[in-house]
């Protein structure tokens, strides 16, 4: 495994490193490949008991079954830390999907006090105008989630990534807005398949 990584394992070899030792009569892999063909989630819900009925599962592999079972429900029920957004490549990283779309679509990044990202919403989608992109649509999903600031972002299906006269209307009236309600506009990125700007980067936020 060492040079693989776990992931490369299959279910029946887990099963058998985390087995250890097999008996006289079957190896710890092969305890492991009549385990694997049940689901892992069947297997998940077994209490000690059952376990135990398995040939060749003691107690103390029962235990040690049942735990690692258990180590993997709370790892996937436990969120990850959220991504902190500096800049134009955190929100890249959040966005990867709009640079070669098809159409325009107009998204707000909602962070916390640490500039952790909290949501994305997505405010329109086609052509981006000062009637589509309402305050009102920008602001609410940011204090109905209690964000203390927000990152907007946009796409050019054009590929161009340039800034647009209505680009610059558009994002001076919002962040005027969110002077009036306390939320600030920290940037407002725009993506296209030929690259990535911030309107605060270029100083004209």
């Amino acid at each position: 495994m060492d040079g693989r990584g776990a992931g490369a394992l299959s279910d029946a070899e887990l099963l058998a490193l985390v087995i250890g030792t097999g008996t006289r009569r079957r190896s710890a892999l092969a305890i492991g490949r009549r385990l694997a063909r049940r689901a892992p989630a069947q297997l998940g819900a077994w209490p000690l008991a059952r376990w135990r009925q398995v040939p060749g599962i003691g107690t103390a592999r029962a235990c040690a079954l049942a735990a690692a079972f258990e180590l993997g429900r709370r790892a996937a029920e436990r969120p990850g830390p959220s991504p902190a957004i500096r800049g134009p490549d955190d929100v890249l990283a959040q966005v990867r999907d709009l640079p070669r779309a098809r159409r325009e679509h107009f998204v707000v990044l909602l962070l916390n006090a640490r500039h952790e990202l909290q949501a994305r919403e997505t405010v329109s989608i086609g052509s981006l105008n000062a009637s589509i992109v309402h305050p009102r649509e920008v602001f609410l999903p940011a204090i109905l989630h209690s964000a203390a600031s927000v990152v907007l972002v946009h796409n050019h299906p054009s590929g161009d990534p340039e800034p647009s006269e209505e680009d610059l209307g558009i994002t001076r009236r919002l962040v005027q807005v969110g002077e009036l309600v306390g939320i600030a506009v920290l940037d407002h990125v725009i993506v296209a398949a030929r690259g990535v700007v911030s309107l605060r980067a270029r100083e004209l936020l």
